[in-house]
């Protein structure tokens, strides 16, 4: 999932940067293909997720074209940083993959 969001707010930052756009879509251009690249590496990622949720959400709300776009990545990004990044990520190699032992209760 981190993998499809990453590339997705690359791709689409990108695109919004060669249409030279003004100084706030910059700003928040380079601000997600950070985010997007940071998720792709799978580092950071809850900090990450984070950004990309408010960043995408604020979009939503601020410009009035497809705003479900922004929603659906939006979300994906407060998803991405409940969820963590996954075994396979720099997180992953570098604090060890989180897992939840769940005991029964012997009665």
């Amino acid at each position: 999932m981190r993998l499809v969001v990453g590339i997705t707010l690359i791709d689409r930052s990108v695109m919004r940067l060669w249409s030279d756009p003004p100084i706030q879509l910059t700003i928040l251009s380079v601000l997600l293909i950070g985010a997007g690249l940071l998720l792709l590496a799978g580092l950071w990622t809850p900090i990450a997720g984070t950004l990309v949720a408010v960043m995408e959400l604020w979009s939503a709300f601020s410009q009035a074209a497809d705003p479900l776009t922004h929603i659906l990545l939006g979300t994906m990004g407060a998803a991405l940083a409940l969820l963590g990044p996954g075994a396979w990520s720099v997180d992953a190699r570098l604090f060890g993959w989180k897992r939840l032992d769940i005991r029964y209760r012997k009665s």
